[in-house]
């Protein structure tokens, strides 16, 4: 086991070409990985990212994926042509299914985990019905869409007694765990300021309307949103089957503030989220937002303790990634850079090796996940964690809607002096008629 996880680690690649096939990994063998004990996988959102976290998944020893959900018909079957390629290739025998509702999929009593991949005004209301119906859960990040989702999809994790692990990969990277043990053990003394440099806010939607594919549920792909938002096809990027091609860039839903975030979310739920662990507020927050724009030209967050983050940048690249400045020294980490004013706070050499592999895949974050599913203990990124990270970036955004510092009591996670209620209406929105978040 502990020989696959190495190959795997230093050899899982995708890119958007295809998946690189392990043998070794599908045929090796351990007391975990008897018939009886394979993890049964289903993946709902077939979408880019989707495709990165099938050939980690599916080259982990003992893990089965055997069914996959998606409002896109030419998606679903990529989806099926890929998983039955690789498993004819290892001779391994395995049926897979395809839906177009993700209610279908769950619904079948032998899948034990759900990856959900879909874009993050579903990402709630799918992770609760998943887990009511007995599914763990690998979700992408932003845990949810808004602060009171997040609220119940906590809630429904723990009644449940599902495990719920966030795709918050750089927690398993060395280099950010080295720079939040140099933060957390000291040794840059007294934190002084934070610079998570992330992007800007998401805009209001502006792209134009066009024809929707044959093949694309678009009612469904929407969900709770409101049904007046019209097609783009940067919205859900096309994809070919013959001849082939892949989605050539992310789907921009994420940059427009009536089905996403902004950069806010999309970079904040990874460089904030960072920046809330090396400061020992997991489970919190600050207490202060003030918004680009209200004398401010970055998002700032103040902490009970006095110490400052901001979405500032710290180098001229405009780098996304975490600067942390103590009394002490600073140091800058980012996805394969690492920096600092002291030689003596680097990394070892081994843990900052870089390769050509894919960041999405190059890391043990969906090892951390199987491994948790088995022995039912909480991963590296529980819900309670993916919670108090994605409401940071939320609570930017609403600083930004409002254009006004805003107070947050992270402990009852409610607004403080919003004397006329304006930022507690930014906790939800209402579904359109048909869809419920419980």
């Amino acid at each position: 086991m502990e020989l696959s996880r190495r190959r795997f680690l230093g050899t899982a690649a995708i890119g958007m070409a295809g998946i690189t096939f392990l043998p070794s990994l599908s045929s090796c063998s351990s007391p975990a990985t008897s018939t009886e004990d394979k993890i049964r996988l289903g993946f709902i959102g077939m979408g880019r990212q989707a495709m990165f976290l099938l050939n980690g998944f599916i080259q982990i020893p003992g893990v089965r994926v055997v069914a996959g959900c998606d409002v896109y018909g030419r998606k679903r079957q990529r989806f099926e042509n890929r998983v039955n390629e690789f498993y004819t290739k290892n001779k391994v025998e395995v049926e897979v299914a395809t839906y177009e509702k993700y209610e279908d999929l769950i619904q079948r009593d032998d899948i034990d985990a759900v990856v959900i991949a879909v874009p993050d005004h579903a990402h709630a209301m799918i992770a609760i019905a998943a887990c009511k119906a007995g599914k763990d859960v690998y979700l992408e990040k932003p845990m949810t869409f808004t602060i009171k989702e997040g609220q119940e999809l906590k809630r429904v994790v723990r009644e449940t007694n599902r495990i719920l692990g966030i795709g918050s990969q750089q927690r398993s990277d060395p280099n950010f765990q080295h720079a939040v043990k140099m933060v957390q053990t000291g040794r840059l003394g007294k934190i002084e300021k934070v610079n998570a440099y992330v992007g800007a806010p998401p805009i209001p939607y502006n792209l134009p309307e066009e024809e929707i594919p044959a093949d694309l549920n678009w009612d469904l792909w929407l969900g709770p949103l409101p049904e007046n938002i019209h097609f783009n096809n940067e919205l859900n990027p096309p994809i070919s089957l013959d001849p082939v091609k892949h989605e050539e860039i992310w789907g921009a839903w994420r940059w427009y503030k009536e089905m996403g975030g902004g950069f806010t979310t999309d970079w904040g739920a990874h460089m904030f989220d960072i920046a809330q662990w090396a400061l020992g507020m997991d489970r919190s927050g600050p207490v202060e937002i003030s918004p680009i724009g209200d004398g401010t030209e970055f998002m700032k967050f103040v902490y009970a303790d006095g110490v400052v983050m901001t979405s500032e940048p710290f180098d001229e690249k405009m780098t996304k990634g975490v600067k942390f400045s103590g009394e002490n020294g600073w140091i800058e980490v980012s996805r394969g850079h690492f920096k600092a004013s002291d030689d003596a706070l680097l990394p070892p050499k081994s843990d900052s090796a870089d390769d050509d592999t894919p960041y999405e895949t190059k890391i043990p974050h969906q090892i951390n996940f199987i491994e948790s599913v088995r022995n039912r203990v909480d991963p590296v990124v529980p819900v309670e964690i993916g919670h108090s990270s994605c409401t940071v970036c939320t609570l930017g955004n609403i600083a930004c809607d409002l254009q006004r510092t805003i107070k947050w009591d992270p402990i009852s996670e409610t607004f403080v002096d919003d004397e006329d209620g304006a930022a507690a209406a930014k906790l939800h929105y209402q579904y359109r008629d048909g869809w419920k978040l419980l």
